[in-house]
């Protein structure tokens, strides 16, 4: 089969390389899939550069969450077992963490609705404890995690503010259905928060990226609110002030949605009982921006590195582009 290879840590246009190789072998309690399609996360530009959290011995097949079918005919969501990641033909995958993929969703929005939104509603409902008719920030809104977390707000009843940088993104910010959406490049996010706030500041931020947009949400949250650590796609993690959280009474809440799949698994499947539950009522969708064969991979994870893209770029091995 043919799958992208890592042999070094660096850039993934640099270090991602497209082989022939064996397919892999199902362990216990794991099952043989085909990849139908595989969502890029930012977790697999950190995976090629050595900066995730989990570093897979050298070489290894990056690509964290795909959609694709077991040889019974399944048609499923899966995290593959790295060092064999999905950007490939096949994968092998832990059975009792097979998750059914959305019927009303086709190959690539399946494969974009499972971390991102499991991340997002977690995020905003078991850590966050969002309600409706607060008001909820996202930073990087019309990003991958950014366009789930501002949907999943809306369907929760909040009023979404979104911060983006450009006025591309803020088009498509607008049209995932911000109230407000905010151009870092060109406006002062603290002022703008304040403003359609009446001064209360947000009641929940949600902060994929880290470094000055975490200062910058300290400075206009509001009182008993919370800030939730998604990760930092700025490459800055910043050091909280804790005599700032103490004097303005607010919680910075941290997340890492994958240790529920160890932790609380049947917590991950409620979730995606209830995602798919949105997914059916149109609800949330995930935002496709891109549909790129298995050749194109290695570029379209540089692009998703290089925050210069919108949404989702999903990779479909098996063709059919569009």
């Amino acid at each position: 089969m043919q799958a992208w290879r890592v042999h070094r840590n660096g850039e993934p246009g640099e270090v991602m390389r497209l082989e022939e190789t064996d397919r892999p072998t199902p362990g216990d309690g794991q099952v043989l899939v085909q990849v139908l399609a595989a969502n890029i996360n930012f977790p697999d530009a950190l995976l090629c550069r050595g900066q995730y959290q989990v570093r897979p011995p050298l070489p290894f097949t990056p690509g964290v969450e795909i959609c694709g079918r077991t040889a019974d005919g399944r048609r499923v969501l899966a995290t593959p077992a790295l060092p064999n990641g999905g950007f490939a033909e096949y994968v092998v995958a832990d059975e009792s963490a097979l998750l059914p993929a959305p019927e009303t969703l086709d190959d690539a929005e399946a494969a974009a609705l499972h971390i991102g939104y499991q991340t997002g509603w977690f995020g905003l409902h078991r850590r966050a404890r969002l309600r409706a008719g607060e008001t909820l920030l996202v930073h990087a809104a019309a990003g991958g995690v950014g366009s789930a977390a501002v949907q999943l707000g809306k369907a929760a009843g909040a009023t979404v503010i979104g911060v983006v940088g450009g006025s591309d993104k803020a088009e498509t910010a607008a049209v995932l259905g911000c109230d407000l959406v905010i151009d870092r490049h060109s406006e002062d996010i603290v002022a703008a928060v304040k403003e359609a706030t009446g001064g209360r500041g947000a009641d929940v931020v949600y902060d994929p990226v880290g470094g000055d947009a975490y200062a910058k949400s300290v400075k206009c949250i509001a009182f008993e609110g919370r800030v939730i650590v998604v990760g930092f796609a700025s490459g800055a993690v910043p050091a909280p002030a804790l005599n700032h959280a103490l004097v303005k009474n607010y919680s910075i809440v941290g997340l890492h949605w994958g240790l529920y799949n160890t932790k609380d698994p049947a917590a991950v499947r409620a979730c995606h009982d209830e995602l798919t539950r949105l997914a059916a009522e149109g609800v949330v969708k995930p935002l496709i921006s891109e549909r790129v064969g298995l050749g194109g991979a290695s570029v379209a994870v540089q692009r998703v590195a290089d925050g210069t893209t919108t949404g989702r770029i999903v990779v479909l091995p098996q063709g059919a582009v569009r």
